[in-house]
């Protein structure tokens, strides 16, 4: 098992849950129901399964050497903007998959997963703030 807070989350969390993509996405759209029309052609849910496939592993790379990870972050950002997506939705998603990953955990969530998934998020805000 890797060391690193976060990518332990993920590890205990995959343990729990096969698919975090129904979690995550529920979670999305209850604090953002103007998104779930953008996803009317997604009837499979496959979509949704890529892109946050896409986003953990932007993440989980981000936090090792960050370069591949933080530019198809940017990249992403500019373009949901291009379909209505605003920065701070679109890095509340990643929000999302810490809030989902966290109830997963439970117990088991400690203060230094809390406090390496802040300064992600706050990473992550702003490699989206310089795609803008």
């Amino acid at each position: 098992m890797d060391n690193d807070p976060i990518t332990r989350s993920f590890e205990l969390a995959a343990e729990r849950c096969e698919d975090l993509t129904p979690m995550v996405y529920a979670r999305l759209f209850h604090e953002h129901p103007e998104l779930e029309p953008m996803f009317i052609l997604d009837r499979n849910g496959s979509a949704r399964g890529n892109m946050l496939a896409l986003g953990i592993g932007s993440l989980l790379d981000s936090i090792s050497d960050g370069s591949y990870g933080a530019n198809v972050i940017r990249t992403e950002a500019l373009n949901h903007a291009g379909i209505g997506v605003r920065p701070e939705q679109f890095t509340r998603f990643f929000g999302i998959i810490a809030d989902t990953v966290q109830e997963l955990l439970g117990p088991d969530w400690t203060d230094e997963m809390a406090t390496a998934w802040k300064r992600v998020l706050g990473d992550l805000d702003r490699i989206v703030a310089t795609a803008s």
